[in-house]
């Protein structure tokens, strides 16, 4: 089936949207309140109590089938052919029991003419079960497939919405979700598909066993049905203990096995300090626990299986004892006996086997619970509030008033207390400070990636909650330290994110602004070249490089530079420097950076501390300051001493 594999592409770039992004923003279920005060408590309080209800999300069956309501024509074949599968069991068991009896005739012609009769019927159903269980795998499978098909787009398109902080948390990880899209889809489907035909099938195979026996005699049909439960009890009870014994044994051994594994891993260390006898005296005894489990299972084991053969026995001694009680009195003949007693076992396994791959379908709630828990978010950030301010253009003057600002991730750890700033419009503001001092927070704050606990962000003198996200976002582009380029080629990661009215001239002078034309002109391919997962293919400059004409092609009002060249080297970062002060010219500017060499030209330097801005000003009126200011502290320590 390859629509199980229709978004897998997708699955590659979740990684980078967790980190980038325009696909970082949720419902929010409070209205708008920018004088909303800041309780570290209630928003502790308000996280637990999401996580409370998202563990609490419990799968619906009925919710699940209406998921299927598109293919409902193949559910309802499927269906069909399950009743028809299932109704092979008990046909099967009354032939085998009129078979038996043909070996007590006495006529030999009539025992030919009846054992080619009965081969006739077995071959037939041998040929039934096979077309009826051909098409029921096929009918769920086709509903399956298109259930995991749905529930992936579904659960993709719900996840690009929410917020940047929903994916810091660790159980929202690129790779968790990852798992999610890639395994959880399939489990609703087994659980949709898989549980459906076992229960329509099992349901079908029931009644026509029932029925047939109570036709057939229905004194001998009652005591079976009566002592039925035990027979399925004891099967059901046997499955069940052994794959939990397995399990218990396994789960015992996970310490020793954790242990060798990491004794092969340092194989080089334990070798060179001599420590071999160490090693096995510690595996001998991280042994013990599974052979004591070990044992301990074998009792049990023994002890219950035991029973429940014994039971089984004693529940086919009575079916044979009273139904020989009524062959002697002539209310049944033999024929009825083996019949009866054969299609009603026969039906018991059945049920047993139904009831252990309910168990193992069952295990697959918790991965339900996660699909719904995705699907039924509501986010905090709606990017598409239909009722936000949808300018045609902005100007850029940002200001943080009183902001009160923790990580999602990091409740207790107040990044700013009551912070301000105003960064001027068409002007270039610089934000320097030792690392944790809020720098790269403010940029998150622009993008709204994250909203304040108090205090307000304003551009052009309005609330950035009261606006259009997405709408806002189109006036803004962000080049980060390490740019998010997509498995795509050159020209589909500059366009990325762009109109779609975009021309090759305007690609390539996007190109040359940002000092990259050149090296992509020499390339095999051009701009069709193929850039490789995350990029790979290129390196940290041209990747650079790359993510600038991005932003050249945006043409942004506000330009967002969170350490767009400390990752270079010199040459590199030479190039990629001369293409940002290009593109910085009369537009909004904030510019994140260690590197002060790389900051000297900005309009506004904002030098921050412990969350605060503790200077501000030009390069050269923060060095007059003199080894009192922290601006000038901050450049002796990167100025290199001259001999």
């Amino acid at each position: 089936m390859n629509l199980n594999n229709a978004n897998l592409h997708s699955l590659s770039v979740i990684s980078n949207l967790a980190d980038e992004n325009s696909a970082s923003s949720c419902r929010s279920r409070n209205s708008f309140s920018p004088s909303r005060a800041y309780s570290e408590d209630d928003n502790r309080k308000e996280n637990n109590s999401e996580e409370h209800n998202n563990k609490l999300t419990a799968p619906s069956f009925r919710r699940l089938l209406a998921l299927n309501i598109p293919e409902w024509k193949q559910a309802s074949l499927g269906c069909l052919s399950a009743v028809l599968f299932g109704a092979v069991q008990p046909v099967y068991a009354f032939a085998m029991g009129s078979m038996i009896s043909v070996y007590f005739l006495k006529d030999h012609d009539e025992i030919k003419e009846k054992t080619r009769f009965y081969s006739l019927c077995f071959f037939g159903l041998s040929i039934f079960s096979l077309l009826t269980n051909v098409c029921q795998q096929y009918y769920f499978a086709y509903m399956g497939e298109y259930l995991t098909k749905r529930i992936r787009e579904n659960m993709l398109s719900k996840i690009l919405t929410f917020e940047v902080g929903w994916f810091d948390q660790d159980e929202n990880s690129s790779g968790a979700i990852c798992s999610r899209l890639a395994k959880d889809a399939n489990v609703v489907r087994s659980l949709v598909g898989d549980r459906v035909a076992l229960l329509v099938q099992t349901f079908s195979s029931i009644t026509i066993a029932f029925t047939m026996s109570l036709i057939i005699s229905w004194r001998l049909a009652l005591v079976i049905i009566a002592v039925q439960p035990l027979v399925i009890v004891c099967l059901y009870g046997k499955e069940v203990l052994l794959k939990s014994m397995s399990k218990k044994v396994i789960k015992a051994q996970d310490e020793s096995s954790k242990l060798a594994a990491e004794a092969v891993s340092n194989l080089r260390t334990i070798n060179a300090f001599s420590s071999q006898e160490r090693i096995q005296k510690m595996l001998k005894k991280a042994h013990e626990a599974p052979r004591r489990e070990g044992v301990r299972q074998s009792w049990i084991a023994g002890i219950c299986l035991a029973f429940s053969r014994a039971l089984v026995s004693c529940v086919v001694a009575l079916a044979f004892w009273y139904g020989g009680r009524l062959v002697g009195r002539g209310y049944i003949d033999g024929k009825s006996l083996f019949e009866i007693f054969l299609i009603l076992v026969s039906t018991g396994k059945v049920i047993a086997d139904a009831g252990t791959m309910t168990t193992d379908i069952a295990k697959g709630s918790d991965a339900v619970a996660s699909v719904f828990a995705v699907l039924d978010r509501h986010t905090k950030i709606d990017p598409d509030d239909l009722n936000g301010y949808q300018p045609e253009k902005i100007i850029g003057h940002i200001e943080l008033e009183d902001v009160h600002f923790a990580y999602p991730a990091r409740p207790n750890v107040m990044i700013f207390k009551g912070f301000s700033i105003n960064i001027e419009a068409k002007k270039s503001t610089a934000l320097v400070g030792q690392s944790g001092s809020g720098k790269s927070t403010i940029i998150g704050l622009i993008e709204r990636f994250y909203d304040p606990l108090k205090g307000v962000v304003k551009i052009d003198g309005r609330d950035i909650r009261s606006h259009h996200l997405r709408s806002l976002r189109r006036h803004i582009a962000l080049v980060s330290q390490e740019p998010a380029l997509f498995a795509g080629t050159i020209r589909e990661n500059i366009t990325y994110g762009a109109s779609d009215k975009i021309d090759e001239s305007e690609i390539i002078e996007a190109g040359k602004a940002a000092n990259a034309h050149d090296f992509i002109a020499g390339l095999y391919e051009g701009y069709d070249t193929w850039c490789g997962d995350r990029g790979l293919q290129l390196s940290g400059g041209q990747k650079q490089r790359i993510a600038i004409a991005r932003a050249v092609l945006k043409n942004p009002a506000v330009l967002l530079l969170d350490e767009a060249t400390s990752a270079l080297d010199s040459q590199s970062e030479k190039v990629v420097q001369e293409a940002l002060e290009r593109l910085m010219v009369e537009r909004t500017s904030v510019v994140v950076a260690h590197r002060l060499s790389t900051i000297q030209n900005c309009d506004i330097i904002a030098v921050l501390e412990q969350g605060r801005v503790v200077e501000e000003g030009s390069h050269q009126s923060l060095l007059a300051k003199g080894p009192a200011g922290a601006y000038y502290s901050l450049v002796s320590l990167q100025t290199t001493p001259q001999n």
